[in-house]
């Protein structure tokens, strides 16, 4: 008869377990791949449209066409002169041989939006493919991206690189999403804020886990992304927050901060920042908008642990969510 003593048995249990992790790891990698194959077949009808090009290389007489083809984007409070007006303005030509130095091949931008909508079309069956058109936008860093259920806007003039010397002026927090490797996390972003209902975000928690939710359906739609491109970090800020995660968690916890109201907690946690805001010497060490990574890892505890759809999840109520994460933060 085979013995094994109390030793041998823990080492055995050891193994088991072992075993068993690799067995689900690789059960859930060939599943990831399976799914993966799926989306990469998905047809989309998607025809990126380059209007910033066409609207450089047209003549004013060219401008009733522009107007009928795309009536959107050209708002009747200006008269016709205005438009003809920006055609000859050399600070607009400018602009756009900035912009043509950069785009002038927009294959693997192209590339990544169409898997994009692929992915969105996998998780969202009766989406409609929607125009997707580039534009300038006189480098307004606040509105890259705008998205309705039937056009997309794309300013490339705000994708043309950190270094570029349109952004001199800019804070580097802001400069270093100003990478064409961010159209797509930002397009993810703005569909993600047109999904989610969350209606009342009134305290820390509440913003932690809006913005989780919106990290969590970025790691649906654009798994080809590396998680600092998804939140917008740099790759030593990502690991900064992952070798911080628990000290991070312990001083939100520590010092009674996921049930306030106070609204500077946004400023120092939350909003694009040059760095988070503990009140400590390590500060300036620190990414801003640490409170939108730890939501994103509550959300992604969730959904780990719990037989959940997106769907009911992206409805839920945050403090359903947190008090089912199981959110244990690395240390």
């Amino acid at each position: 008869m085979l013995r094994i003593n109390h030793k041998s048995s823990k080492l055995f249990y050891i193994l088991k377990t072992v075993v068993f992790v690799l067995l689900l790891a690789n059960f859930s990698c060939k599943n990831a791949s399976k799914e993966e194959e799926e989306i990469s077949v998905i047809n989309i009808d998607l025809t990126i449209e380059r209007f910033d090009q066409l609207f450089a290389s047209s003549s004013p007489l060219d401008l009733p066409l522009l107007k009928q083809s795309y009536p959107f984007l050209f708002s009747k409070k200006f008269s016709d002169s205005v438009w003809t007006g920006r055609m000859k303005d050399p600070i607009q030509g400018v602009i756009s041989a900035a912009v043509d130095s950069v785009f002038g091949d927009f294959t693997t931008a192209a590339a990544e939006i169409t898997s994009f909508y692929q992915h969105l079309k996998y998780y969202n069956k009766p989406l409609k493919i929607p125009r997707v058109i580039t534009v300038l936008s006189d480098v307004d860093y606040r509105n890259k991206i705008a998205v309705t259920d039937t056009i997309v806007l794309i300013a490339l003039d705000t994708y043309l690189g950190d270094d570029h010397e349109f952004y001199n002026s800019f804070y580097d927090y802001i400069k270093q999403n100003l990478n064409s490797t961010q159209i797509v996390p930002d397009l993810a972003t703005s569909y993600a804020e047109q999904l989610i209902y969350q209606p009342n975000r009134m305290t820390f928690l509440d913003e932690m886990i809006y913005f989780g939710k919106q990290l969590y359906l970025k790691d649906l739609w654009i798994p080809f992304k590396s998680n600092s491109e998804k939140i917008g970090y740099s790759v030593s800020e990502y690991e900064w927050s992952e070798d911080n995660e628990f000290y991070i968690w312990q001083y939100f916890v520590e010092n009674e901060l996921l049930y306030q109201t106070d609204r500077k907690l946004l400023g120092r946690f939350i909003v694009a920042a040059p760095f988070s805001r503990f009140n400590l010497e390590l500060d300036r060490e620190s990414p801003g908008r640490l409170g939108q990574y730890i939501g994103w890892q509550i959300v992604k505890s969730y959904m780990e642990n719990n037989p959940t759809s997106v769907l009911e999840m992206l409805q839920m109520d945050p403090q359903e969510i947190f008090n089912n994460a199981k959110f244990k933060p690395k240390k």
